[in-house]
């Protein structure tokens, strides 16, 4: 594979740029250069953004001037095939489509975007399926086993308001999660402060910690079953696992959760063979300019069989 050798230089972000994180933006700037080289020319301070050092998930603005280091850049290449069996479930997954956003029911088992083992992801997946959509950028994310309703902006001004509308807690989002045992009437909310850590594998965890960051999930019960109860769940805060992580730290996990369980909850979950995580975003409310959207997605057909056969199991 031939390679070319670029010369140290600064960009400037335009105004169809705004609102990219670094990572992404260097990506497609500096296209085959190999992404730990360019995680590691950031953490070494080789890339600047308005003469300092940033880091990769800092958020970019129109005007910002971006130092590109000299790299060794393999010949670009294509982007990586999306094969039928997801490109079949992302068309059919769209809500929404209008000149400013894109609105999905993501499916379970496919992650927002690549990285960490995962060569496509749904955001690479759009962009190889609409290539002539210049920008697509996601708003938010959901983890690769929750399903439900993510939002993409087309455009840089869509992306800066929505995240501004989450920064201020504009957009509600309502899950509906599937926890072990009989959640408690009274417990209304769970406030655990988050905090990442990694197992000694490498792999990225998050608890309840006092020096977490501080967390909010309200939670509202929709049914009640024998040994299982069905949530609607409120992050107030948007932290990594927030969800399940707080349904562990009541002792309620949910169903088909591998990260965060207990002996009751896999008990359960091989009992009424729930094969997936039972967390699904189900539902949107949030401004697009100046006119309120409010979007829904229904349980897919996995889930509504594991609500069916706790409910044959009787209450």
């Amino acid at each position: 594979m031939s390679e070319n050798r670029v010369s140290a230089r600064l960009v400037t972000v335009t105004e169809e740029e705004s609102g990219q994180r670094l990572d992404n933006y260097l990506l497609r700037t500096l296209q085959g250069v190999p992404k730990t080289r360019l995680y590691r020319a950031v953490r070494k301070g080789e890339v600047r953004v308005n003469k300092g050092r940033a880091k990769v998930d800092l958020r970019l603005k129109a005007g910002d001037t971006v130092r590109l280091p000299p790299l060794v850049a393999s010949q670009p290449k294509g982007p990586a095939p999306v094969s039928g069996r997801w490109r079949k479930a992302i068309g059919g997954s769209i809500v929404l489509d209008t000149a400013d956003l894109l609105a999905l029911n993501k499916p379970s088992g496919l992650a927002v975007h690549g990285g960490s083992g995962v060569d496509v992801g749904l955001i690479e997946s759009l962009r190889a399926m609409f290539p002539e959509q210049r920008y697509l950028e996601l708003v938010h994310r959901l983890d690769r086993d929750t399903s439900g309703l993510i939002l993409v902006a087309k455009r840089a001004s869509v992306l800066r308001d929505l995240h501004a509308q989450l920064r201020d807690g504009e957009i509600d989002k309502r899950y509906q999660c599937l926890v072990s045992g009989r959640w408690p009437a009274y417990l209304k909310q769970v406030d655990g402060p988050l905090e990442r850590y990694s197992l000694a594998s490498g792999e990225r965890r998050v608890r309840v910690s006092v020096d977490g960051k501080p967390s909010l999930t309200r939670f509202r019960v929709l049914e009640r079953f024998q040994d299982a109860t069905l949530l609607e769940a409120k992050p107030v805060s948007g932290r990594t696992h927030q969800i399940r992580v707080h349904a562990l730290q009541a002792g309620h996990p949910i169903l088909g959760d591998a990260k965060y369980s207990n002996a009751e909850s896999e008990a359960l979950t091989a009992a009424v063979t729930a094969n997936r995580l039972f967390l699904h975003a189900e539902s949107l409310r949030f401004k697009l300019g100046d006119h309120p959207c409010e979007l829904s997605a229904p349980l897919d057909s996995s889930l509504r069989a594991v609500l069916e056969r706790l409910r044959s199991r009787g209450n």
